[in-house]
């Protein structure tokens, strides 16, 4: 059976910053990564676009849409879609629920990713991980759509959130993407609405390499790694040995 993986992005650019590397790593690794984008940040996340003469809402959602498209083929994704739900609030109905599940229960993920549980500074982010939450239940009933294939339980990563601390998110996977970090800078800089996060998340990726160091044997033989990523899981993992 083929491995699959499945992000959910509140944004078009969401999923670049906080886990491109692990979906370029996954997909070196043989698994099938879909990207979906539940809107272009057309509204809330387009600031360099809306400060140009004459710019309107369709030239916005057409350029976030390449630049995302963009991001996953340098990334080496093959499936992205947009939901186009909006943002500034996105509109997460019963609707678009029943579009989540029915993409859910296609890709069978092996695992999921999503945003922090809380984010005060754009609602539209925690709202995001609620809403994953609520479709992966839905996916694994057996009433919903009876007669489909129902989902098994994929863990849900929530990546890192922008201002950490304030987000009540906490780290407990730190996973090295040294070896995929060009294809996510390449990445990183096809979103040039958003050129001012380029280097932060850079920075990031540097930081969370010197925890994965220190967390694999610190001064005593910690694993060498120039960049990573950080995740917080929602449910338990389970185990045959530690």
């Amino acid at each position: 059976m083929s491995k699959t993986a499945l992000v959910i992005s509140a944004h078009s650019a969401d999923f670049v910053w906080r886990c491109g590397g692990a979906i370029a790593l996954h997909q070196k690794k043989g698994y099938d990564v879909t990207v979906v984008c539940l809107s272009y940040g057309e509204r809330g996340e387009s600031a360099k676009l809306w400060k140009q003469d004459g710019m309107t809402l369709d030239t916005v959602k057409t350029e976030r849409r390449k630049e995302a498209e963009n991001a996953a083929a340098a990334l080496d994704v093959h499936d992205i879609q947009f939901f186009d739900v909006g943002d500034y609030p996105l509109d997460l109905g019963r609707e678009t629920v029943d579009r989540m599940v029915d993409v859910i229960r296609a890709v069978q993920p092996s695992f999921m990713m999503s945003h922090s549980k809380w984010d005060p500074y754009n609602t539209d982010h925690m709202r995001t991980t609620d809403f994953a939450l609520t479709a992966r239940m839905v996916a694994q009933a057996w009433g919903h759509n009876p007669g489909e294939k129902v989902l098994g339980a994929p863990q849900l990563y929530l990546f890192e959130p922008h201002q950490t601390e304030q987000m009540e998110w906490k780290p407990d996977v730190f996973l090295d993407i040294s070896e995929v970090w060009d294809k996510k800078w390449a990445a990183i800089q096809c979103m040039q609405g958003q050129e001012h996060l380029w280097h932060y998340y850079e920075n990031v990726a540097q930081n969370r390499a010197n925890h994965f160091r220190r967390n694999s044997g610190g001064q005593s033989g910690g694993r060498a790694a120039t960049h990573a990523e950080g995740f917080q899981s929602v449910f338990p993992r389970t185990v045959d040995e530690l």
